[in-house]
């Protein structure tokens, strides 16, 4: 106890260590509230949308006198609301869509507008709070600690410290033990404070706070081990700068492009024009065409199938649903490519202390790859095919009973 006594004196009159631990401070405070404001937008988005969503499908099925005109105009708000730990990690959010407004027609282009591009693993993000404590905090603690030795040696106190000290753990480790709590506490409060108003369960604050105790810990081991060379406090600084440098930024670049590399993926929009061109030249087909695959999927519907009138409601759907059943190699492709990535990402991670930290936060937050492909599985067809086929008279108030959009 008369050690950290002793440090913390020595420390408070450090004024270098105390600007750094309260510049982390500042950083987190700043981090969680832009976390916790986004979030709040995007809720606010999919509050808003969804009323007027309702308003608009009422307004345009009021408009109308039929299944299938009432099935082309109305609109269905799909979407994937942030968690209640989002604020500490957007992660995916960022590069993959979390909301739709889809139609009966072709689900697969719809899914696809929105995302022309393949969801990459970026290397810098968003500001929030596990960009901070993955790869900001680690660089506040080499500037915590990487003199503690050698800034004594060059004073000239070094050898009479350690004569003194008796063994040379019982000096630097209660000195680097203090800055590296006064560090961490000041990164955790923010977020604590955080996670209460935005109502986290007590499992995932642990687990957060875990991730970046954990990861501080590994870049102190890194410091420990490069502060015993018997170098200045410069060189000293550029060395672990440098090896910062390699394992926040150039290993995580390093690997995403190798993985790119090794796991091509279709593009987003590649799948919404070969969707777009499969119904187009559906118009021009003999209609058995479209109704012979279509029935073979949904044979429940074989009785009804036959289409004798030149445009048939039923029909034109079947060919938007046929047009999906084209491109499902494609879209399958796609989202196995993506899950191959996620996967390779996640061991590469292991080389990476920043990586690991960042990722565990998107999964905690539900913010990663694997949960805005869940999102995207969830978006579905199945109300308007029994009016479509059996053609019962059109009654407006059935659509009360359209299923509503719950995402998990």
């Amino acid at each position: 106890m008369s050690a950290l006594l002793r440090e913390a004196r020595f420390l408070a009159r450090d004024r270098g260590a105390l600007l750094w631990i309260a510049l982390a401070f500042l950083l987190s405070v700043a981090a969680t509230g832009f976390g916790i404001a986004e979030v709040r937008e995007q809720r606010a988005t999919i509050a808003a949308l969804l009323a007027e969503d309702a308003r608009d499908r009422d307004n345009a099925i009021a408009q109308h006198e039929a299944w299938g005109d009432a099935a082309y105009v109305a609109f269905h708000l799909t979407y994937a609301p942030p968690s209640e730990f989002a604020f500490a990690a957007m992660g995916q959010r960022d590069t993959a869509p979390w909301l739709h407004r889809v139609r009966m027609l072709a689900l697969e282009s719809q899914i696809h507008e929105a995302d022309t591009k393949n969801a990459d693993f970026g290397l810098i993000g968003r500001f929030d709070f596990a960009f901070l404590a993955a790869a900001v905090a680690p660089l506040l603690l080499i500037l915590l600690l990487h003199d503690l030795r050698a800034g004594e040696r060059v004073a000239g106190r070094h050898a009479l410290l350690v004569a003194t000290a008796g063994k040379p753990s019982r000096l630097w480790l209660p000195r680097a033990a203090l800055r590296f709590a006064g560090l961490a506490l000041t990164l955790l409060l923010p977020f604590w404070a955080g996670a209460i108003i935005e109502a986290a369960a007590p499992g995932k604050i642990a687990a957060g706070s875990g991730l970046v105790l954990g990861g501080l810990a590994i870049w102190w081991l890194i410091i420990e081990a490069v502060g015993r060379w018997q170098a200045s406090p410069p060189v000293l600084l550029t060395a672990l700068v440098g090896i910062w440098l390699a394992l926040a930024l150039l290993v995580p670049a390093v690997s995403r492009a190798a993985i790119e590399a090794a796991t091509p993926v279709p593009d987003g929009a590649e799948i919404l024009m070969r969707h777009r061109d499969a119904v187009n030249d559906a118009w021009d087909l003999p209609k058995q065409a479209t109704m012979a695959p279509f029935l073979a999927r949904h044979p429940e519907w074989t009785p009804l199938g036959t289409v004798t009138k030149p445009f048939e409601w039923k029909w034109y759907y079947a060919f938007q649903q046929v047009g999906d059943q084209q491109v499902e190699p494609l879209a399958k492709a796609y989202r196995d490519g993506r899950l191959a990535r996620e996967r390779a990402a996640g061991i590469a991670a292991y080389l990476s202390p920043t990586s690991l930290v960042e990722r565990g936060f998107e999964r905690l937050a539900s913010t990663d790859t694997l949960a805005m492909i869940a999102y995207e599985d969830r978006v579905l067809r199945a109300f308007h095919y029994p009016l479509l086929f059996r053609e019962p008279a059109y009654d407006p108030v059935v659509f009360a009973t359209l299923p509503r959009y719950e995402a998990r």
